[in-house]
C-alpha cells in the first residue's frame, strides 16, 4: 500500500515487528473505516489492531496520514475504472458499467465515500488522486453524451450527488438486504438516458457550493 511518505521516519527500513505493526494498523483501519467512516479514531484502529495507541501513532503521525497510506490507491482503483470504462466500444455501456462497479466500491466502504465526497480527508497525495478522477469522468460524461445516449445536462457533479444517494440508500437498508441500492441505481440510470420522457433539471450545484459542501458533510451527519 502506498503512502509511506506520510509516516514518521520514512525513507529508513522499519524493524521486522514494526513492519509487521504497520501491516497491522493498515489492515484494522482498513476494517474499522469501511464499516464506521472516517468518524472512527486512532484509538478505535489501535483496539481493532490489538496495539496502544502509542504505538500507532509511532507509525502514522495523525489520522490524515494513516487515511492518506490507506486510501490513495482505492482512489487510483476508481480512476482506473473510468478508464477502463472509456476504453469500451459502446460509450453508454462504458458509462452504466462505471456508475454500477464505482457504486460498488464506494457502497462496500464508507470511508472511501468519506475521502471521495469529503475535503478535509487525508493528505495531499489522496487529494490528488481524487483530482485526477474528475477529468477522465468529464470525458466519460461528454463521450456518451455525444454519441446521444446520456442526457446532455448531466454533469460530474451530479454523479458525485447520486453516488451519495446510493450510499444513504445503503446506510438504510444494507442490514436489512445487502444489494438492495440495485434497483435504486436502475431507476437512476434510466433516468439519465437521453431520449427519455424528461423535465428541464434545475441547475447543477457551484463549485463553491461543492466545496462547501464537501467541507462541512461530515459534521452534518448523526
Amino acid at each position: 500500500m502506498s503512502g509511506g511518505h506520510a509516516e514518521r521516519g520514512a525513507g529508513r527500513p522499519l524493524r521486522r515487528d514494526a513492519e509487521r505493526n504497520r501491516r497491522r494498523i493498515l489492515t484494522a483501519a482498513r476494517e474499522v473505516f469501511a464499516a464506521r467512516g472516517l468518524g472512527a479514531t486512532l484509538d478505535d484502529v489501535a483496539q481493532r489492531a490489538g496495539l496502544g495507541v502509542g504505538t500507532v501513532y509511532r507509525r502514522f503521525s495523525d489520522k490524515a496520514s494513516l487515511v492518506d497510506a490507506l486510501f490513495h490507491d482505492r482512489i487510483d482503483d476508481l480512476v482506473a475504472l473510468a478508464e477502463t470504462a472509456l476504453s469500451e466500444p459502446d460509450s453508454w455501456r462504458g458509462f452504466t458499467t462505471f456508475m454500477e462497479r464505482s457504486s460498488e466500491l464506494l457502497t462496500d466502504d464508507i470511508g472511501l465515500r468519506d475521502v471521495v465526497l469529503g475535503s478535509t480527508a487525508g493528505g495531499k497525495s489522496v487529494a490528488n488522486a481524487r483530482e485526477r478522477l474528475d477529468p477522465v469522468l468529464l470525458r466519460l460524461l461528454r463521450r456518451a453524451q455525444d454519441d446521444g445516449h446520456l442526457r446532455p445536462d448531466v454533469r460530474p457533479v451530479d454523479v458525485l450527488m447520486l453516488n451519495l444517494m446510493i450510499g444513504s440508500v445503503v446506510d438504510y437498508t444494507d442490514h436489512v438486504r445487502s444489494g438492495a441500492w440495485r434497483r435504486y441505481l436502475a431507476v437512476l440510470i434510466d433516468g439519465l438516458r437521453a431520449g427519455a420522457r424528461t423535465s428541464p433539471l434545475p441547475d447543477a450545484l457551484a463549485d463553491a457550493d461543492v466545496e462547501a459542501a464537501m467541507r462541512t458533510w461530515s459534521t452534518k451527519r448523526p
